[in-house]
Parts: C-alpha cells; structure tokens; sequence
C-alpha cells in the first residue's frame, strides 16, 4: 500500500489497530467496538479481559487476565496484573497496578505509579511516584505525589502531599493502617507511624509517631445569634 498522503497513513494505521484488536479477540480478549479502540501492536492483554469502547492502549502496556477496562481509558507503557477494574476516563503512564485492584473513575497514574494488590484509586486521585501497599485505599479528590502509603491506610477525601517546596521534591513515607482524615495537607519530607490517626483538616508538618493522633487546625468558635444579627444590620444599611 502506498502512502503519499496523511489520510492514507491514518487508514493504514487504523487498518493495522483493528488487525491487532481482531488478534487479541482471537486469544480470548473481548473488545467492543474494536473500531473505534486505539490499540497499539506491541501490547498484550490477557485471556477473559474486557475493552469498551474508546479505550486506547499505547506503547508496551501490558493488561493481565480477567481485566475490565471501561470506556475512554487511556493506558500508556503500563503494566496491570490480573483481576484489575480501570473504571471510566483514566489515564494512566508509565504505571503498574496490582492483582485486584480498583481504578477511577477519572483518576489519573502519572510515571512511576505502584498501585498495591486490592488498592483503591478512586475518581479525581492523582498519583505521581506514589506507592499504594496492599488494601490502601485513596478514593475521593486527592492529590499523592512522592509518597508511599502502607497496607491498609485510608487516605480521606480532599488529601494532598506538599512534596514540592519551589526547587525540591520531597516524599511522604505513610505507615501500614494509618487514617488519615478529610482535607489534610502532608508537607514533606515527613513520615507518618503505623495506626496513627490524622484529624480531617490538618496541616502535618511534624513526624506522627505511630498510633498517635495529629490534629493541626484551629478551635472552632461558634457566636450563637450572630448571623441573625448580621443579616438584620444589612438590611437596615439598605
């Protein structure tokens, strides 16, 4: 076939992406609407996986057996073990993720991404250089970048790793069973013990021994009858 122009090499590209999806079909792979997925020669996937539409699998990633990987997913030179769920509109690079493990929906895997055996990534985590231990779960609107989180911890909605101070990188090192609460912030370099416990809304910039409790935020004070007041001084200002 001759190519002379950029719409015969984009025919022939995808004449050659529904050959590599009509061959991993043939190993057993289920692949809906291979037509429009963007699968890449040189990736393989496991017997007994399933790829909805609009997936795309690029360079040399690798998707182990009994896999699901729903629409709009984008996986790039990642590796993911069998009996993996990559929930819809991931992206993920340069990754791996383990046995049994839940992604997304929206999450995203930046380079250097160890997603532990039945972790939980959930929709609006980003992770860069980040390890997940076994059964660690992050499933709400977190931000883990430079960090390594132990089995079992519990990473609350809302938590971001401060791992850059405007010229470094810095890690967070989270130990096995550790909670830590909603909308915390962790500036690294710091290293949070086993079993400890991190009240929702903290600001931790000191080492957590293990099994202690941090909290970081201000007393709360409550006026009561104030806002009623406010709002009939306003309206007497109008």
């Amino acid at each position: 076939m001759g190519v002379d122009r950029i719409a015969e090499l984009v025919a022939l590209e995808a004449k050659l992406q529904l050959e590599t999806a009509y061959r991993l079909m043939a190993r057993g792979v289920t692949i809906f609407k291979p037509e429009t997925c963007v699968i890449a020669a040189g990736v393989e996937v496991g017997q007994d996986t399933v790829i909805e539409p609009y997936v795309q699998l690029l360079g040399k990633t690798r998707v182990g057996s009994n896999c699901l990987i729903r629409s709009y997913t984008v996986l790039e030179d990642a590796i993911v073990a069998d009996g993996v769920l990559i929930r819809q509109n991931c992206v993920i690079t340069e990754s791996e993720i383990g046995m049994g493990a839940k992604i997304g929906p929206f999450a995203h895997l930046r380079p250097g991404s160890d997603i532990g055996e039945d972790a939980h990534v959930g929709n609006f985590v980003e992770t860069k250089k980040a390890r997940l231990g076994k059964g660690a779960k992050a499933n709400h609107l977190t931000y883990l970048g430079d960090a390594e989180v132990g089995a079992g911890s519990n990473i609350g909605a809302g938590v971001i790793t401060c791992n850059y101070d405007g010229v470094n990188k810095h890690t967070t090192r989270i130990g096995e069973g550790v909670f830590v609460g909603s909308d915390s912030t962790l500036v690294a370099p710091i290293l949070i013990g086993d079993g400890a416990y991190i009240g929702a809304g903290s600001c931790i910039t000191k080492e957590v021994p293990a099994d202690a409790l941090a909290v970081g935020r201000s007393r709360q004070v409550t006026k009561e009858g104030w806002a009623a007041g406010n709002r009939a001084r306003l309206k007497k200002d109008c």
